[in-house]
């Protein structure tokens, strides 16, 4: 027993190559989008049609497109509307989840009805069919898909929250917080909420790579991010038709995609275990 005490600490303070390599990825992608000047010199829409599908080089570190921009500048700069998307449409989801899951769990039985079986019709429908009817109805665009990817996303939170709230209604703080008189919105916002919220940061730190990927898709598709502009989904669009002869136009935008997606479920892989009290 007293080796294994001894050993709990080492495991816990142990070194984890890979969630600091995750988290160092973040910050890059952080930096690119406050400031890609730092990360990236010139403007990601500078054409020089002499230098066009030039491979990776020293001139261009991961080479030129078809307009001869350099790719590894235009990536950079596509870093702030990726993540734009994806904050976005998990920020609205999240605020709309939380409302409803709130709803859901504070409400009574018929409220309760209404709103889950609202969320099942929205579980029900393939996320990129749902996203691409919204988008058929409001029309293509950055904005509009922030919306539509959003949509989809709302019923997990929902879910998440009104079963943490049904727990967390029926615990002891809460049943002496409403014996000593506070009211309800007091006690929403100082007990319920708080502790409704720790599984949320897991489930929000993933899905901004998920929205992320979302969003590329869909500007893959034609009804996210338009050319000239530096957006990921767009830049592997417009990479497809020349995969034949110049595959690091469509590469290494799809490369950068992966990798977010790999560094934000690796951190929120983390976050889940330390809110569980495990390690990696």
């Amino acid at each position: 027993m007293t080796a294994a005490l001894v050993a709990a600490p080492a495991r816990r303070g142990r070194f984890a190559p890979g969630v600091w390599a995750a988290a160092v990825f973040l910050v890059l992608l952080a930096v690119a989008a406050l400031a890609p000047g730092l990360l990236a010199h010139g403007s990601p829409n500078d054409a020089d049609t002499m230098a066009a599908l030039q491979g990776p080089g020293a001139g261009h570190l991961l080479g030129t497109d078809a307009n001869g921009r350099d790719i590894a500048t235009r990536i950079v700069h596509g870093v702030r509307p990726s993540l734009l998307t994806g904050l976005g449409a998990v920020g609205l989801a999240v605020t709309a989840g939380t409302l409803l899951g709130l709803s859901a769990g504070l409400g009574g039985r018929v409220v309760d009805e209404i709103v889950m079986r609202a969320v099942d019709v929205l579980l029900s429908l393939p996320n990129l069919l749902l996203a691409l009817v919204v988008l058929t109805i409001l029309g293509p665009g950055t904005v509009n898909a922030v919306y539509a990817i959003a949509l989809y996303l709302v019923p997990g939170y929902a879910r998440l929250v009104r079963v943490q709230v049904r727990v967390i209604r029926t615990s002891g703080h809460v049943e002496a917080a409403t014996s000593l008189g506070l009211t309800r919105l007091r006690i929403i916002r100082r007990h319920i909420l708080p502790n409704a919220f720790a599984p949320l940061l897991v489930l929000v730190t993933v899905e901004i790579g998920i929205a992320m990927v979302a969003g590329a898709s869909l500007s893959f598709l034609g009804f996210g991010a338009r050319p000239p502009d530096p957006e990921w989904g767009a830049m592997l669009a417009a990479g497809r038709d020349y995969f034949s002869v110049a595959w690091w136009v469509a590469v290494f935008p799809g490369l950068a995609i992966t990798l977010t997606v790999l560094a934000f479920t690796v951190v929120g892989r983390r976050f889940q275990l330390r809110l569980e009290g495990r390690t990696a």
